[in-house]
């Protein structure tokens, strides 16, 4: 592991190995609305390499982004894998098309009708086995449920997933976009090692699951990580603490997360290298006492 990165930031532990705790979300690997091919699969390819150059070890993807693009262009680009690096991956979003499209008015967000929900047993084995496929492996460090199937008994989808994992085709389980009482309902069914939530500067709709898994050491993802809105518009707290250190607000938004507790694990996704590298910076921003504070309160 590069000692810079897991220095600055700290590691957590998930299916045994220690990651740094800031990731690399892969969404961004596809082309427009997470649709298809990239503009520049190879600059995609770049990008995960550097990632793993810079210290990135918890590498975030789904088999819905694409479909398959983005775990086919991390195999590309560093398999066979190092033994530090967690590929972790999610079933249970299908696709009917791109969530983005652009119309005479511009860019039109379709947002989450783009992405059904379907949590059958028997489908999130099949995509388990395709995951494995295209991303080389013989077993997934850590599976997520990508969202929970309000058709299916959550018992149900949690159980295959728990299945897996006994069969060795699973080291670790996850959840994603959950509520308390469902990461209470799935943990009587099997160990949970991660929460993937949005949660960000602008939507603290996610703070009790991330008390939660906090007090539990349970590790939690935030999706959209790097999210501030109206609070760096000019002179608001975001872009006053970015302009007193010097950084940008995405920098200050991952500042904020990565204090907000031990088991926050950000993963903000690109496909260029310079926004990674400036996203990595983050892990250097030191933000005072006062300024978390500020923060916390801004909303």
């Amino acid at each position: 592991m590069t000692a810079s990165l897991s220095d600055a930031v700290g590691t957590f532990e998930v299916a045994g190995k220690k990651v740094t705790r800031l990731g690399f979300g892969a969404m961004r690997l596809t082309g427009l609305g997470v649709w298809g091919e990239p503009d520049d699969r190879e600059e995609c390819v770049r990008v995960v390499r550097r990632a793993v150059e810079l210290g990135v070890r918890l590498i975030d993807t789904a088999d819905s982004y694409g479909p398959h693009v983005s775990e086919e262009i991390i195999r590309q680009a560093i398999h066979p894998y190092p033994d530090d690096v967690l590929i972790a991956t999610k079933a249970g979003l299908t696709r009917n098309g791109p969530d983005t499209i652009e119309t005479s008015e511009g860019l039109v967000r379709l947002g989450p009708k783009a992405w059904p929900p379907v949590g059958r047993p028997e489908y999130l084995r099949q995509q388990a086995l395709m995951s494995l496929r295209r991303l080389g492996l013989d077993h997934i460090d850590l599976f997520q449920l990508h969202r929970v199937d309000p058709k299916v008994p959550l018992e149900d989808q949690v159980g295959e997933l728990k299945r897996l994992q006994d069969e060795g085709k699973v080291v670790a389980i996850g959840l994603s976009q959950v509520t308390v009482d469902q990461i209470e309902r799935a943990r009587a069914i099997a160990e949970i090692a991660t929460v993937q939530n949005r949660y960000n500067l602008i939507d603290r709709g996610s703070a009790d699951v991330l008390d939660y898994c906090t007090r539990h050491g349970i590790g939690f993802i935030p999706w959209a990580p790097v999210a501030a809105g109206e609070l760096a518009r000019p002179g608001g707290p975001v872009d006053r603490i970015a302009a007193a250190h010097g950084a940008r607000p995405s920098q200050v938004a991952l500042a904020w997360l990565l204090a907000r507790s031990e088991v926050v694990l950000p993963i903000p996704g690109t496909s260029k290298i310079t926004h990674l590298e400036e996203n990595l910076a983050a892990a250097t921003l030191r933000l005072t006492d006062a300024e978390i504070d500020e923060l916390t309160r801004a909303v």
